[in-house]
């Protein structure tokens, strides 16, 4: 059995017919069935259950399907790698970034860019849910997020460097009262027990809670309750909102400097401190290019 084979084998697992699986792999039915039979005679089993209108994988042909896709990957990866190791730093370099950790990226991609000019980006912005997705389906390499990472895989899945925390800060319309005596008579402060009188915007998304949980948190240990007026999936809408007087909201502090704010107020919170945790994430059990190995080695401290 061969890798030949596996592909093979593979792809009519993913159409459950071989009429079609054929026409995918730009050969005949007969030479691809007889290849089956091969690979079923082999191993001494049926890897196909063929009474129904379409294949189905029996347990053995299960298993197989598992380790045919784990063995293809790590042949690609190891045929890019080879390659890679006379190359150089070069290619695309797919990142994904939740939209609160934008404005992490723009110093160290110029600064890479500097040092080695043959590497190209990729950047795609999502929720951890869809992050995770992509970087299962190896359409990213990295995310640069909120820690910790809340994707549908287990945390074991994952390796991550944790970068320099980032403290809270409040957000309001300009026209909203003055704020509370400064903390330290240099920065504007308001105090949780004020910002709790305001209507709420958080930035939240189905698929991740971390940041609003832990500025809800923050809130109830104070006994205060504010009233949540919207939750947004978007960083942009939660600020254009704050603009046109709406509400107010919690974002860490680097988040507003990827983002215009006339009229906006940013506040020190008087009386709390507390910090969001960014951080890179990335496959643990899977090969990284060169290019984003360099990439991580760019954040060490």
């Amino acid at each position: 059995m061969d890798l030949r084979q596996l592909r093979y084998f593979l792809t009519v697992a993913e159409e459950g017919q071989v009429t079609g699986a054929a026409k995918l792999l730009n050969m005949e039915q007969p030479p691809l069935s007889r290849q089956l039979k091969l690979m079923e005679q082999e191993l001494g089993v049926q890897l196909f259950d063929r009474s129904g209108n379409r294949l189905k994988l029996t347990q053995a042909g299960a298993l197989l399907r598992v380790r045919a896709e784990t063995l293809l990957r790590q042949f690609h990866e190891t045929v890019q790698e080879v390659k890679e190791l006379d190359a150089g730093v070069q290619g695309v370099l797919s990142i994904g970034t939740a939209v609160s950790c934008i404005s992490l990226l723009p110093d160290k991609i110029r600064r890479f860019g500097e040092q080695y000019p043959r590497v190209s980006f990729k950047i795609q912005e999502g929720d951890h849910f869809l992050l995770g997705e992509l970087l299962e389906q190896r359409q990213i390499e990295l995310v640069v997020t909120r820690l910790p990472f809340e994707a549908a895989s287990g945390a074991e899945r994952y390796a991550e460097l944790k970068l320099p925390s980032d403290p809270f800060v409040a957000l309001l319309p300009q026209d909203w009262g003055p704020p509370a005596p400064a903390n330290n008579g240099d920065t504007a402060a308001i105090s949780l027990k004020e910002l709790a009188r305001h209507p709420f915007l958080t930035l939240k998304t189905d698929h991740t809670f971390l940041m609003h949980e832990q500025v809800m948190n923050e809130f109830r240990q104070s006994s205060l309750a504010p009233h949540v007026l919207c939750e947004c999936s978007s960083v942009a809408v939660i600020l254009s909102f704050v603009a046109a007087g709406i509400g107010a909201t919690v974002l860490p502090k680097s988040v507003t400097s990827s983002f215009p704010l006339a009229g906006i107020r940013l506040l020190d919170i008087a009386d709390a401190q507390f910090e969001s945790q960014a951080g890179l994430v990335w496959l643990a059990d899977r090969y990284l290019s060169t290019s984003a190995r360099r990439f991580i080695d760019s954040f060490q401290p």
